[in-house]
């Protein structure tokens, strides 16, 4: 099968899907050939699309799902340099949440975004669990406390936090999910060294797609603290043996909206 195909009528014979692969295996065009992949470098393929993401006439196609090829429309998904700016600064952590619930399909359409995250070798090793039931979401905070309860009884050297945090816990107030209806977890292979940094990126990508729909985001340290190393959590969560959490995410329609954008730290460069 063909890594690639050209259209011979559309291709200008530009050169550029050639310079855009990483791997360096799609041969330019010459005179009266076109571009291509050897069948000797089809195994080096990764997918990542760059030869037919660059392709200036739409000439080239990746042979990899064709039938999902999906145009972009002439202007789509561009942001002005002062909007993304202003999107990124007021984006907030959400700890107060209403009660409705997340459409599941409204939470299929962030991770589809998701999906096109970047990943070592366009590995793409990120999978989903989404605690979508209220209640779970309860049983993956209490099972969290009860993680913490025995690393206080063992003298674990943030015993004095972690009982503090029990206290405010068994007190009424939830400082671990912060009562969100909903979590999300990815989930890594366990013998990928570059995949926990792969799924930071992808739940990044989640958290920066969520405020467009209406949706708050808050990153569950602690959730994701427990589920690393808690058995009775992950068991609770369903991680797939062989895989494990590369972190936590709580979300819900937010409670209240941002309306100003706080101070930070001043900006520190060091230029070389």
């Amino acid at each position: 099968m063909e890594t690639i195909t050209v259209d011979e009528e559309l291709c200008t014979r530009c050169g550029i899907c050639s310079e855009a692969c990483p791997t360096g295996i799609v041969s330019p065009a010459g005179e009266n050939t076109l571009p291509g992949v050897p069948g000797e470098m089809s195994e080096k393929c990764i997918r990542c699309g760059h030869c037919e993401a660059f392709c200036p006439t739409g000439a080239l196609i990746l042979n990899f799902s064709p039938e999902e090829k999906e145009d972009l429309p002439a202007g789509a998904g561009e942001i002005s340099a002062n909007e993304i700016g202003f999107y990124l600064k007021k984006r907030r952590s959400a700890r107060m949440y209403k009660a409705d619930p997340v459409p599941r399909e409204k939470i299929e359409e962030l991770l589809d975004v998701a999906r096109y995250a970047p990943s070592g070798e366009n590995g793409q090793p990120v999978e989903w669990i989404v605690v979508h039931d209220p209640a779970k979401v309860r049983r993956v905070a209490d099972l969290t406390v009860e993680w913490m309860k025995n690393l206080v009884a063992a003298g674990h050297p943030m015993s004095r936090f972690f009982s503090a945090i029990i206290g405010v816990y068994e007190g009424g107030y939830d400082v671990i999910c912060r009562n969100a209806p909903h979590m999300i977890f990815a989930h890594i292979p366990e013998n990928n060294p570059i995949a926990p940094v792969d799924g930071i990126i992808a739940l990044t990508y989640f958290d920066v797609a969520a405020p467009a729909a209406g949706i708050g985001t808050c990153w569950a340290g602690f959730v994701a603290m427990a589920a690393s190393e808690y058995e009775p959590l992950q068991k609770e969560i369903g991680i797939p043996v062989g895989r494990k959490c590369a972190y936590a995410m709580m979300f819900g329609y937010p409670k209240y909206m941002p309306q100003n954008i706080p101070r930070r730290n001043p900006l520190k460069v060091t230029w070389k």
